[in-house]
């Protein structure tokens, strides 16, 4: 009997935890607080499952408790929920208010990277023409020929020095390349949290250099 293929990256786990207790995780939509101690109820459920590694869960546990989804969701007085969706305990004051500590963390980074990307923009050139001063109707103004189209560059792909936690980036989910940034670094790839709030684990060469707005 073949052995089945282990998973091998975050998105890949969190999609069979969905799958196997949607009463307790999601990958999209609103998320439930978690039960403390949860990555033992789940290592016990899941000890003869074999495409899943101890290590791997944790990881991928913890990359879903970071997202700002999941943050969002800690709030004081909710219920946290078990494996199957059970309400098994109220949600502490200290919980709430340190979740939200890290939501405001994340949300400032990403924030002020976006700013150190628009300051390296070049500042667009002022136009000190009187647009009220009339020009004599008399004099014929030159025709000017169309400017050709200006290509923009092709996304830059991300080199060593952008492999960091906090560079902004792009990744394609789907057809349409969605802003994120870097979460975490491994040798399995490159962690990203889309602004969105989604967390998604990525190979280096499906993301690019985030480009300011033109």
């Amino acid at each position: 009997m073949d052995t089945p293929q282990k998973f091998s990256n975050s998105k890949e786990v969190l999609a069979f935890l969905a799958e196997t207790f949607p009463a307790c995780f999601s990958i999209q939509g609103q998320a439930k607080p978690l039960k403390i101690g949860i990555f033992q109820d789940l290592a016990q459920r899941l000890d003869d499952e074999e495409r899943v590694s101890k290590t791997l869960l944790r990881s991928s546990l913890r990359h879903y408790t970071n997202s700002w989804r999941y943050l969002q969701s800690i709030v004081e007085g909710q219920q946290r929920v078990d494996l199957d969706g059970n309400d098994v305990a109220v949600i502490e004051k200290d919980h709430a208010e340190h979740a939200k500590k890290q939501l405001d963390e994340s949300r400032a980074l990403v924030a002020e990277k976006r700013k150190e990307q628009q300051a390296k923009k070049p500042p667009a050139k002022k136009s000190y023409k009187n647009k009220e001063q009339a020009k004599p109707k008399s004099v014929e103004k030159p025709v000017k020929k169309p400017e050709p189209a200006i290509k923009l560059p092709p996304a830059e792909k991300l080199s060593a020095e952008h492999l960091v936690v906090g560079t902004l980036v792009t990744v394609k989910i789907g057809k349409t390349p969605m802003p994120a940034s870097i979460t975490d670094v491994n040798k399995d790839g490159v962690q990203v949290q889309l602004d969105t709030g989604m967390v998604v684990k990525v190979q280096v060469d499906n993301l690019r250099l985030a480009r300011a707005k033109r």
